[in-house]
């Protein structure tokens, strides 16, 4: 029976990764250690055929979900939807897909990057919402092409796919100031991520070029999720903390979460406090008032992402690109 990679490393004493960087003829390990590898494997019986025959096949594309505090990704459907429309578009041109999760605070990155190694990726499309940069520079070493989605880092060289979160927080911003007339406040994530900050930015170029100061809008920090959004907001009323007559809320979540508790302490709305969530959540569509939201076309970004991957792996590009997909505005009753 012919010697697996796995049991050549074992007997060379050296690491399975470096094992298959010479096997693969990729680069990572000395030419002494490829000529050693080499060596042993023509001694020992390694079936060199594997190796033709992957070269004709298509490689798998590794899908990361990564996480660090977990606030955002605990909501699912946004998710999966990213995930479907990855599957789709890897479906279409050929590809196998695998999916990886990884939690910051109890997994180990370079075992990850290790086992992505040993599996061959092909290519990895990160799911980086959560993701912060320094932990993206360590994933930037695998020898694979990489596409980053929902999130980038522009200190970083990185192909990424994202929304582009100015334009909707902008139209949603002056949608909220034509309805109203009044300064608005902001409904701002606890939890702090690259698309909240662009959101911000967004929301503060509306008010300005509305005429108004930002310095005036009343901000509220709530917790990204429904529950939490709640609370904190109840919390807020009870401390009767100045209110706007209208909000841009960083997510649906938060929106919702501030809505009902708006609603119980005798606030109607849109009437007396108009909102506007972002992401166009299925709840937005069932909480009372529906929720006037910013509408992200996730497969389309999804979509757009294996496409990258694919290029990049037919013809590795001396350029990295920054690609935003357009949002829209959904005109509900909360607004």
């Amino acid at each position: 029976m012919p010697i697996t990679a796995k049991e050549l490393a074992k007997k060379l004493n050296l690491s399975a990764t470096a094992v298959s960087m010479a096997l693969n003829s990729k680069p990572g390990v000395s030419t002494e250690t490829r000529e050693r590898v080499l060596k042993a494997a023509q001694q020992y019986g390694y079936d060199f055929s594997r190796l033709a025959a992957k070269s004709t096949e298509k490689r798998t594309i590794y899908v990361l979900f990564y996480r660090a505090h977990n606030a955002i990704l605990s909501y699912s459907p946004i998710f999966m939807e990213l995930s479907d429309g990855i599957m789709q578009e890897c479906s279409r041109l050929g590809y196998p897909m695998k999916t990886v999760q990884f939690y910051e605070k109890k997994d180990d990155l370079e075992l990850l990057l290790e086992e992505l190694r040993l599996a061959d990726c092909g290519g990895l499309i990160i799911i980086g919402t959560e993701m912060s940069s320094e932990a993206f520079r360590h994933i930037q070493n695998l020898e694979c092409p990489i596409v980053l989605l929902d999130n980038c880092f522009d200190e970083l060289d990185c192909n990424c796919v994202l929304i582009n979160n100015r334009q909707g927080a902008y139209r949603a911003t002056e949608y909220l100031i034509s309805r109203r007339m009044s300064q608005p406040g902001y409904l701002k994530s606890s939890y702090p991520l690259n698309n909240f900050s662009e959101r911000m930015e967004g929301f503060q170029r509306a008010v300005r070029d509305s005429g108004m100061s930002y310095s005036r809008s009343p901000i509220h920090t709530l917790s990204p999720t429904l529950e939490g959004a709640f609370a904190d907001m109840m919390e807020v009323l009870e401390q009767k903390a100045p209110l706007a007559e209208c909000y841009f809320a960083d997510n649906d979540l938060i929106a919702i979460g501030a809505i009902k508790a708006l609603k119980a302490k005798g606030y109607r709305i849109p009437e007396d406090i108009a909102i506007i969530g972002f992401d166009n959540i299925s709840e937005s569509r069932v909480v009372d008032p529906s929720l006037t939201t910013v509408n992200i076309p996730r497969h389309c970004m999804a979509q757009v992402a294996v496409r990258r991957i694919d290029e990049l792996i037919h013809e590795r590009a001396p350029y990295f690109s920054k690609i935003q997909i357009s949002t829209s505005l959904v005109k509900r009753f909360s607004a």
